[in-house]
């Protein structure tokens, strides 16, 4: 390691806050949270800017022995810094979606969401593989204990659902990971990306590694933890869950399972894509007849994640980068869309759609916030998932024809749901008194959603900015997966140049 360590601030701020947060009262809890989360940020966007997309791939790398054969080992690549990015950006905005909204035990609550935050960081810059799973393992507990203590009356249920589902998966991962170990001799992620597994193992490595990334993506049929963690967890919970926890999923699958088994990967691609064929239509359907916000947001979630495993099994460059897009892109949109529930919810402490209507007469603001979240939900061109979900749409056709008509039915099915559900929240008549009474977004609650709106619109109009700093990355996983990526069954080939969007231009 060379000069400042800052991939070890990143864990260490939030880990020092989070100590210090339990040591003060609540409102000093809350500065302290909100203070080290801007601190982060902040860190996250220099990074950024000193990130060299055409050097090394691996930069800010540190690397200390602990022993065992294990080291704190932390580096990141494109991929792996613009999902920290992702999250350094969202906690913050959570901290001031629970400065009221959460008033017993604050500080203990903020100390939970300060580690939450550390673990992720860490899940996404470890380079040792038990470090990772250290990382990756322990972002379970905070979050266990957010649902289980903050959340709503079903919490106790819905948080034991969420840690067993995520848990079981995650055994099988570690007893791979002996084996990957013992089999190459070393715990470094790096050296483990380009070492070649015997093939008949890949198929069980795989698997093993999907029975964790699936639950955590979700996958349909998985998926059935997701909808009740949402509906029970606080706002910022249901933000920090939808907008980058699943990504940790999305995440593995691109740093572990295709470029360290792609023969294995390779092998499953039937299975990927009727599986995520049928989570995008058959979710989609589900959240047409929900009555709860947060369900109906929560099952488009699993809909929307559909894209990521289509596009990362297409095994192609504008396949893996559209996925990737969309889990950035859906970091952004489902979280705000959380935060809008919760806008309403402050007020009127209910979640059923039937309680609201016609709030565009007395809360202009948010239906004017609301539906641009609506909009980039669907995908409207200039919004954040247009581009993600096209180019992950292209990817998937060029790998097979039916799972791309999978993918542009379910687009369909989303414009049905999310549009239904904004008429019936913001347009109709208003039949309930106290939703007419209600008052029009305040000047916190402006601050936590225009930074959303303003990164919809940017990745949107210049998705260029997001997709250079992990072309080169997606380029060397592809050296690992050309030789068994899909032929595909689309009659019109695309040569792999086309919508490569290199300095803006579309070939």
């Amino acid at each position: 390691m060379t000069g400042t360590p800052w991939l070890s601030l990143l864990i260490a701020i939030p880990i020092i806050a989070a100590v210090l947060c339990l040591f003060v009262r609540a409102e000093g809890a809350r500065w302290v949270a909100l203070v080290a989360t801007l601190i982060d940020f902040a860190i996250s966007v220099y990074l950024w800017m000193q990130y060299d997309p055409d050097g090394a791939q691996w930069q800010f790398v540190e690397k200390l022995p602990l022993g065992g054969g294990v080291s704190w080992a932390l580096g990141i690549d494109g991929i792996a810094l613009l999902l920290i990015v992702l999250t350094a950006f969202l906690m913050p905005i959570c901290i001031g979606a629970s400065w009221r909204a959460i008033e017993k035990r604050v500080p203990e609550y903020m100390a939970a969401f300060l580690l939450m935050e550390a673990l992720i960081m860490g899940s996404f810059a470890a380079q040792d593989l038990f470090l990772f799973y250290i990382f990756f393992e322990g972002g379970l507990i905070p979050m266990y204990l957010i649902i289980g203590v903050w959340g709503g009356a079903e919490r106790i249920k819905a948080s034991y659902k969420f840690f067993l589902y995520t848990l079981f998966g995650s055994v099988l991962m570690l007893i791979a990971m002996i084996y990957m170990v013992g089999t190459a001799g070393t715990t470094s992620i790096p050296v483990l990306m380009a070492y070649d597994f015997p093939v008949d193992a890949q198929r069980w490595l795989f698997l093993a590694f999907l029975a964790s990334f699936a639950v955590k993506l979700p996958m349909w049929p998985v998926h059935t933890w997701l909808p009740d963690a949402h509906v029970q967890a606080p706002t910022a919970g249901s933000v920090i869950l939808a907008g980058v926890l699943l990504k940790l999923g999305g995440y593995g699958f691109i740093r572990f399972s295709l470029p360290m088994f792609p023969d294995g990967s390779a092998q499953f691609i039937p299975l990927m894509f009727v599986l995520s064929g049928v989570a995008a239509i058959y979710t989609s359907f589900v959240a047409l007849v929900q009555t709860d916000m947060k369900k109906l947001i929560a099952y488009s979630s699993v809909a929307h994640m559909a894209f990521v495993t289509f596009g990362l099994f297409a095994m192609n460059e504008q396949g893996i980068e559209g996925a990737f897009l969309v889990m950035l892109a859906h970091g952004l949109v489902s979280g705000a869309l959380f935060l809008c529930v919760g806008v309403v919810y402050d007020r009127l402490h209910t979640r059923e759609i039937s309680r609201y209507g016609g709030l565009s007469d007395n809360m202009p603001g948010y239906a004017l916030l609301f539906m641009i979240f609506t909009m980039a939900s669907i995908g409207l061109p200039g919004t954040s998932n247009f581009p993600a979900e096209f180019l992950s749409m292209v990817g998937t056709y060029r790998a097979s024809t039916w799972g791309a008509i999978a993918a542009c039915f379910s687009t369909i099915l989303a414009a049905a749901y999310m549009l239904y559900l904004y008429w019936r929240i913001c347009f109709g008549t208003q039949r309930n008194a106290d939703a007419a009474a209600m008052t029009d977004l305040s000047a916190r609650e402006w601050w936590l959603l225009l930074p959303i709106i303003a990164g919809v619109f940017w990745m949107g109009i210049y998705p260029e900015s997001f997709l250079h700093p992990i072309r080169n990355d997606v380029g060397r996983l592809m050296t690992r997966l050309e030789r068994v990526a899909p032929a595909g069954d689309s009659k019109i080939k695309l040569g792999p140049g086309w919508m490569s969007m290199d300095h803006g231009a579309m070939h």
